[in-house]
């Protein structure tokens, strides 16, 4: 089992997305689990004020627009997330956990990424928001800082999903039968993608590839590799 732990200032935004199609079935058949934790309940505040409004976030040193996600709150989630997971690590242990900041300047999310991140016991997501997070989390507590593309969005909700969704495809059982990862996954990570037909045969005048009604097994083999590309 995979456990992902999810830590946003947004906790509703999962709701649908954990209960929904085979994200939901994967939980049920303990394939992952996946955890939502409420960053706001985490926050200590020096004061009565912030104590009250469970502030997660402050003005940026040297000026900017906009609030920065503290640390402070950040680095108490994280602690208590190992602990009571059982795994009993120190904050900066490595070993089967890791700890992930959504940010635009992260590495690419690749298919091969997500492979070597199925191989982990826990996963941990910081989502950031408002105009980012303090740079000690990227530099102190987080294991690697993951993009999924060259845009901005306005948080890591969404890029949270979308590893979770491609991570939990590669665990087997997940989608189904285990031989669909076994013909599908490249020796390097990487995931062979090709082109699909279903019926009816025609439509509209659109044919469906005569080889694959052949019945010619070799031959439809040959045409599905000529048809396909690896992600990686």
């Amino acid at each position: 089992m995979i456990k992902f732990d999810i830590i946003t200032i947004f906790p509703k935004i999962f709701d649908s997305y954990k209960n929904e199609s085979l994200i939901a079935r994967a939980q049920a058949k303990k394939f992952i689990k996946i955890n939502v934790h409420n960053l706001r309940n985490f926050t200590n505040g020096t004061h009565k004020t912030a104590r009250l409004r469970r502030q997660v976030d402050d003005r940026p040193f040297g000026g900017g627009l906009g609030m920065v996600l503290k640390i402070e709150p950040i680095y108490r989630a994280i602690k208590s997330i190992k602990l009571k997971r059982g795994l009993r690590q120190k904050i900066h242990d490595r070993k089967k956990s890791a700890v992930i900041l959504f940010t635009p300047r992260g590495e690419k999310f690749t298919q091969k990424l997500a492979y070597k991140l199925s191989k982990l016991d826990q996963i941990i997501f910081i989502c950031g928001r408002y105009e980012g997070v303090d740079e000690r989390v990227a530099q102190k507590i987080a294991d690697i800082e993951i993009s999924i593309g060259d845009y901005d969005l306005m948080g890591g909700e969404l890029p949270a999903m979308v590893c979770i969704e491609a991570i939990s495809r590669l665990v087997p059982g997940v989608l189904g039968k285990p031989e669909l990862l076994k013909e599908r996954i490249t020796k390097s990570g990487g995931f062979l993608e090709y082109a699909q037909y279903t019926r009816p045969e025609v439509f509209s005048k659109w044919k469906v590839p005569k080889v694959l009604l052949s019945g010619d097994h070799k031959k439809i083999q040959e045409w599905k590799k000529n048809h396909s590309k690896v992600i990686e």
